[in-house]
Order: C-alpha cells, then structure tokens, then sequence
C-alpha cells in the first residue's frame, strides 16, 4: 500500500504520456501545440512563446502540430495528441508524441503502474485503441527507434488534487506536509507502489528535497521516468485555482520537461557520435570537426539552463537535468570532443613535419650536388645527371636511416580526409 494512494480517487486526474516518434515529413494536423485552456486567453504558441525565452520558444513551438479527439478506453479519456519534432544531425526524422488522458475513478496510479510494466500491473492500457501507433498512423512511426534515443521508454507526467478526505496529501493545520504526500508524489513519479520499490527512509529525505514546491498549494516531482504534479488541499471544482494548474501543467510545465528531452536526445546523439569516432580512421579530422559543429550549435541553440524568468518552469528543468545528469554529460562530451581534436591536430602536425622533413632529405643532397658544380662553372649535362644520381642515392641512404624511417613513418601515420 501507499498510504491509501492506490485506492483514492482525485477531484482532477490526468497524466500525459511521451512517446518516442519519427516523422517523415509535415503532419497534416494543426500548427503549434494544443491551444488549452477556455476560461482565459488559451495556451497557444503564441502565449507559451511569451513565457519562455525566444532561442526555446524556437524549439519547442517551431516543429509541433496537434489534433484533438476523444477516445474512451477503460478509465482512459484520450484528449488530445501533439507532434514535436527533436531532429538530431544522425536522426533527422527524431520527434515526440504527446498523449494527454484524463482519468476516472481509483486508477490513477494502477494505470502509471502498467504503463511502467510492474510487476502485477495491470496489461499495458497504451494497446488497442489507444495504441501510440495506431494514434498516430500516417503522421509518424511509433516503432521502437533503431537509433540511439534517450527515451527508451513512454515518459509520464501526471496530475492529482485531492479532496478533503485525502488527508495523506494535505498540508496540516500547521500548514506542514505531513511526509506522506512525499510518499504519494514519489508513487506517482516513480510508477510504483510502495512494494514495488520500497523506500528507505534516507530516500525519503532527499525526495523532501528535491521536490518542486510550486506553491502552497502543490507540489512537482521529476525522475528520470515519470514526473508528477499533486495538490496539497482541498481542490473545490469548477472554477478552483487546480484548474488553471493542471492547464499550466499540461503546458508550460510538461513544455519545461520536453525541452529537457530534447536536450537529453542531443546529447545522446553526440555522445554516440564521439563513441564512434576512431570505428573507422577515414576522414578523422573531417569528422572531428563536423562533429565540433555540431557540439557548437548544440550549446547555441539547446543548452539552457535558464528558459524562462519563471521559477517553476526553471525549477522543473533543473530537476529534470540533475535526474538525467545532464550537466555532467555535457562537460564528459565537450571535455572528450576536445581531447579528439588535439589528436587529430596533433597527427596534422606531425604530418606537416614528416612533410618537411622528406623535403629536408630530397632537397639537402640536390641542393648541395647543384651548388658545387655552379661554383666550378661545369655546365657539362652528363656531369649534371651524375650529380642528380648522386643526390638520389645520398636521399636513398638517408631515408635508410632512424631519422629517415621516423620521418616516413610520420607520413604514413597522418589522418586521411
């Protein structure tokens, strides 16, 4: 059990689930992300672009198209699909799929459970008609990718408020969280019960901290898997502030963490790309440099840590980097990106001077055979042929030499391309 977790049933319950794409070509679906909200000026690209800093605007709104619809499967509500584009330089067809469901009844956490494939859940709910492939059938291919892709398995974002008997997750009269509303945003992060993975409680100190305290009102956690949102008091219906908070969680918050999927989905690709580097020694150094664009770009364009001058969303990204390690792997990527390049700059440099030095041991002799006979005045050409005879056969010894084998060596052992 999880402190009545898998039998409460919140006032909201949604949860949107991210699925790796690949996209041909333009979907035929609307332009931009799914426009929510009704009672105020809707989500549109437009007033989600206002929120973020223009470079992630850019990314996230440039290459998505959505399409709503209804399809009902067991306590699933399926509201709306969004496509959002993240090519990669290996993977140009690379994208997301978005699913936004809303839930009934005291199965919230038994659906995040099957999605995460636990032990005892119940069958994946994302077949039949609420297959990723047959939702998104002649827009993109929702096949396990073939290439390197961080997201090996469906991301969860999910969302609860409870009401006033869900005493686990409302804040006391003291306006302290009791320590098992941790325990139900951990569950619903995490996809699991409490007897799937037990927490120790040292785990549940650091799941105290790294939390997202949104507000008084609720809270947000961020795995490497799964994210969740909770409210901490009495959610009131129609026309309660939780409404404006799942619209925001569905949005701008879940567009916080998809940014840092697409940075997690570059840095992949480059940490692939570097892992590949030496399989073939053919056009190293054009390679290597190829890929130092590619690492430069990345930093311009993907790499924020800062989207937005609003905490949450930053908050969210920062969680969502810590999880993933994010920060690390991009310093091992550039630290290893530069250790490559002074490889292959110094291979240049040693070919430049085996270079210099073959002209050295091919034009020592010859010079000097010249010299001497323009100093005796022989313009004699058989004099001048021995004299070419004598400078090939003194650049023959030579190359017999250590220096001379040093030398070819260093030809030989220079990067091609």
């Amino acid at each position: 059990m999880t402190d009545g977790l898998e039998d409460a049933t919140g006032v909201r319950q949604a949860v949107s689930v991210v699925v790796p794409l690949a996209v041909a070509g333009e979907p035929d679906w609307a332009r931009g992300p799914l426009p929510w909200g009704h009672e105020r000026p809707a989500w549109d690209a437009a007033r989600r672009g206002g929120y973020f800093a223009p470079a992630v605007a850019r990314v996230l709104y440039g290459g998505r198209w959505h399409r709503t619809l209804s399809v009902t499967e067991g306590p699933l509500t399926l509201v709306g699909l969004e496509v959002l584009r993240v090519a990669t330089p290996r993977d140009p067809r690379q994208a997301l799929g978005v699913l936004h469901f809303d839930v009934e009844g005291p199965h919230l956490l038994a659906v995040l459970r099957a999605i995460g494939h636990r032990p005892g859940a119940l069958p994946d709910p994302l077949t039949g008609a609420l297959d990723p492939a047959a939702l998104f059938a002649g827009v993109a291919d929702a096949a396990p990718p073939t290439t390197p892709f961080a997201l090996a398995r469906p991301y969860t974002v999910a969302f609860l408020t409870p009401d006033a008997t869900h005493t686990a997750a409302l804040r006391r009269d003291d306006g302290d969280l009791p320590g098992t509303a941790d325990r139900w945003l951990r569950a619903l992060a995490l996809r699991a019960a409490q007897a799937d993975i037990p927490p120790p409680p040292e785990r549940m100190a650091r799941v105290a901290e790294e939390a997202v305290r949104m507000s008084a009102d609720w809270s947000a956690l961020v795995g490497r898997h799964g994210a969740a949102f909770l409210g901490h008091r009495p959610d009131g219906g129609d026309g309660d502030f939780y409404g404006a908070a799942l619209e925001r969680a569905r949005t701008v918050h879940l567009d916080a963490l998809l940014f840092g999927m697409v940075q997690r989905d570059h840095l992949a690709a480059l940490s692939e790309g570097l892992s590949t580097l030496f399989v073939d020694s053919t056009g190293l150094a054009r390679r290597v440099a190829a890929l130092e664009q590619h690492i430069a770009v990345f930093r311009s364009t993907y790499w924020r840590r800062h989207q937005t001058a609003h905490g949450p969303a930053d908050g969210l990204l920062r969680a969502f980097q810590t999880q993933n390690r994010l920060p690390e792997l991009f310093a091992d990527v550039v630290a290893e990106a530069a250790d490559y390049s002074r490889i292959v700059q110094a291979r240049e440099n040693q070919q430049i001077a085996g270079a210099l030095g073959v002209l050295t041991v091919l034009g020592l002799p010859l010079g000097t055979a010249l010299s001497v006979l323009q100093v005796l005045g022989d313009d004699d050409p058989w004099h001048l042929l021995l004299a070419l005879g004598l400078a090939c056969a003194a650049t023959a010894a030579a190359l017999t030499t250590p220096y001379g084998r040093l030398v070819l060596a260093s030809l030989r052992s220079g990067p091609r391309g």
